[in-house]
């Protein structure tokens, strides 16, 4: 009991080193993701510790092990109620309640129904679906009657995207920021009461080991759109599968350089990944958004089949509240050169992916 005891916690500092190192292999980044759970797991080993039979050796390993807690939970608290953040009522000068929903549908899900039939339970205004190809887009042809305003980016290389909305759509552009098979979307929306607001969607290529080796075409493709969101002058929301967690320090770069607040702080993990999977639960598809936009509600829905869940989100628009200025950061002179640091290796990475993906 003593060695596996031992052998855990050699396991839990490694994999809490790992992210500190500033290298963008999968190894190095993929732990961060696991943050919460590894959380659980020192504390859970800790709880072990005090079952075992007195040793000299044991307080340095508790104590070790409270420190990981320390380290790890000062991070993760800022992602629950227990952070004060404060509340914000709406006022007769904002625009109307208005939502969206957000889903990876995964590309070889044939359950299409179960996911009309939630858009129709939720009737948001405005819906995006990520690794949607041609066959999804077939399945939601049902839906177009009640979204007469569309944007399709149609692939089969799971990083198809489609947008649907009941709001006027002013102009829509899709970007291709670091790869030619890997589509950002930026959406120019008005609403029925006459506010204007823009919807970028996100979908970068994970580093894993059978997909990206490395993080560096998702770093490069989210601080390129972070980029474009600071230099437009409307209320914003970002939102997709970043493939990455708000606590990374590219997720926090990001954060900094588009100057938009993340909703999660001081609500929820909204974790979304593996749905399938409750205890491998990761919050990868997130969510930011400038300060003239006001969140009431943040949560995932019910699985419809995918190895996501979808993100549903009730926010309304208010130009005349400054309350949640001191939310947004700026990025220093030397994170602005690491941005562009980082959006230039992205471009230069090579991805090498299939232009048609099967499932296998």
């Amino acid at each position: 009991m003593w060695g596996i005891y031992l052998s855990l916690i050699g396991l839990l500092v490694l994999l809490t080193l790992l992210p500190k190192i500033q290298n963008s292999h999968w190894i190095f980044r993929v732990p961060e993701f696991g943050k919460i759970q590894i959380t659980y797991a020192v504390l859970i080993t800790f709880v072990l510790g005090l079952l075992l039979d007195q040793s000299q050796h044991l307080w340095y390993s508790q104590s070790l092990l409270l420190l990981l807690f320390i380290h790890h939970g000062v991070t993760l608290v800022k992602y629950t109620p227990l952070y004060p953040v404060k509340k914000h009522k709406q006022q007769h000068k904002s625009s109307r309640k208005l939502h969206f929903i957000s889903a990876n549908v995964y590309q070889f899900n044939k359950e299409y129904e179960r996911f009309i039939q939630l858009i129709k339970k939720y009737k948001p205004e405005v819906f995006m679906t990520m690794e949607s190809n041609g066959d999804w887009e077939q399945a939601l042809k049902v839906l177009e009657k009640d979204y007469p305003f569309r944007h399709k980016v149609t692939l089969e290389n799971t990083y198809g995207m489609h947008f649907y909305s009941k709001l006027e759509i002013k102009s829509a552009q899709t970007h291709y920021f670091v790869a030619d098979d890997i589509p950002s979307i930026e959406i120019h929306l008005k609403t029925e009461d006459g506010f204007s607001f823009v919807f970028f969607g996100v979908h970068p290529p994970p580093p894993s080991p059978t997909e990206e080796e490395t993080s560096k075409e998702r770093d490069g493709d989210l601080l390129s759109t972070a980029k474009r969101v600071k230099d437009i002058h409307e209320p914003v929301i970002v939102v997709g599968d970043f493939n990455n967690v708000a606590w990374s320090k590219s997720s926090i770069l990001f954060r900094k350089t588009s100057h938009l607040i993340d909703p999660r702080i001081g609500r929820s993990f909204v974790s979304t990944f593996h749905a399938k999977y409750r205890l491998l639960r990761f919050p990868i598809d997130l969510m930011f958004h400038s300060e003239d936009i006001f969140i009431k509600e943040l949560k995932t829905l019910e699985n419809f089949g995918s190895d996501h869940l979808p993100v549903y989100c009730e926010f309304f628009i208010d130009h005349h509240n400054d309350e949640q200025e001191e939310r947004v950061q700026e990025a220093t002179p030397e994170e602005k050169a690491e941005a562009e640091e980082m959006i230039q290796e992205g471009k230069e990475e090579d991805g090498n992916r299939d232009e048609v993906i099967t499932e296998g």
